[in-house]
């Protein structure tokens, strides 16, 4: 009897023990199919890192408040005798945007008018909807190129600082103004933008403006924009019955 009762024991116990064995297989296998679809939804940055390595700043954002002509005042912008002369020369001109030419940098950030920062491989593209225009910051080089073509935006290069995307642009013409006011700029404008989610529907952009050519110092303006997670990007054509291109106005032709 002793013996049938130490059988039936090594039985249960055999039997037992691959129970468990099963249970776990299956709890690793859950464990690790969950984890592979996490990390498969999880949106990606720019720079080919997760979420949760990266705040995420995409979406459709319009700026908070009235449009404000001034980055600055001029009485603190301590402008050189050149910025200061070519300040007085802007003031007589026409804004370059109202004959539909490109804002530059860091003007793009006072125009009123919805923008959305898209996040893509290795870089980051906002999508402008004054004048359809678009921006890419490249999140995969460490300096800008040595022979850099002058263009109206610049060319942006940007990384992460913690919760902070900063994006370091040169690169510039000299046929944009720095503001709507009319601060001038050279070619060595030089502006770091500093991009962070301050709440989670508000974001703030701390520019640097760096031009030792029409300013004796480096000065900083803020700027926040509120999320608009319904709306989209819309078509606008600057050219569309403006003035300024077409003083003796613009007929449309008749479908």
């Amino acid at each position: 009897m002793m013996a049938v009762a130490r059988e039936i024991t090594a039985v249960e116990v055999h039997v037992m023990r691959r129970i468990l064995l099963g249970l776990a297989a299956c709890l690793t296998l859950g464990m690790a199919t969950f984890a592979s679809s996490d990390l498969a939804q999880a949106p990606q940055r720019a720079n080919g890192n997760t979420a949760d390595q990266h705040p995420d700043v995409s979406g459709v954002w319009f700026m908070e408040g009235a449009v404000e002509p001034n980055l600055i005042s001029p009485k603190d912008a301590s402008m050189t005798p050149w910025g200061e002369e070519q300040l007085k020369i802007n003031r007589r001109q026409v804004n370059p945007g109202a004959i539909c030419l490109p804002p530059g940098v860091p003007k793009s950030w006072q125009v009123p008018a919805p923008f959305e920062i898209i996040p893509l491989k290795n870089r980051i593209l906002i999508m402008y909807e004054h004048e359809h225009m678009f921006r890419q910051i490249y999140m995969d080089q460490h300096e800008h190129a040595k022979d850099l073509v002058p263009t109206w935006m610049g060319n942006s290069i940007g990384w992460w600082e913690g919760d902070t995307l900063v994006v370091d642009t040169i690169g510039f013409n000299t046929l944009t103004f720095v503001d709507l006011w009319g601060l001038p700029h050279s070619d060595l404008l030089h502006v770091i933008e500093r991009i962070r989610r301050i709440r989670p529907t508000v974001l703030q952009v701390e520019i640097t403006v760096d031009d030792p050519k029409a300013y004796t110092k480096s000065w900083k303006a803020v700027r926040e924009f509120d999320l608009h997670p319904d709306w989209q990007v819309s078509e606008e054509v600057c050219e569309e019955n403006n003035t300024y291109l077409f003083p003796h106005g613009y007929a449309q032709r008749e479908p």
